[in-house]
């Protein structure tokens, strides 16, 4: 994977977030504030807790930063797939807001 086709799957995922932090808003209390700077988006949530999701170019990975730990993810040419454990971005992203919002959300690609 180039740096181009990095930064275009990248952005694609900081969007996507993003644009499910807006329907989970509308659909829900959960009450998610969303702040993109840059490369980074970081998710609030009402208890006051975080999950961070800040690229990294030079690995050409997406970092996400949660209370069950920090992940790594590079992108497989479909799906975003944690270098450890092989897990998808959206399903972790997903597992780990409900958890920290105290009620099931759905985060996905869009």
């Amino acid at each position: 994977m180039n740096d181009l086709d990095y930064l275009d799957a990248a952005e694609k995922l900081l969007l996507a977030v993003e644009q499910s932090c807006d329907r989970i808003n509308d659909d829900t209390d959960a009450d998610i504030d969303s702040q993109r700077v840059g490369g980074m988006v970081t998710l609030t949530f009402a208890n006051r807790s975080q999950i961070v999701v800040n690229l990294q170019r030079p690995l050409h990975e997406v970092w996400l930063a949660a209370q069950s730990g920090g992940y790594h993810y590079k992108f497989d040419g479909q799906h975003w797939r944690d270098t450890k454990a092989g897990s998808e971005f959206f399903a972790d992203l997903t597992r780990d807001a409900s958890k920290q919002a105290g009620q099931a959300l759905v985060f996905a690609a869009v």
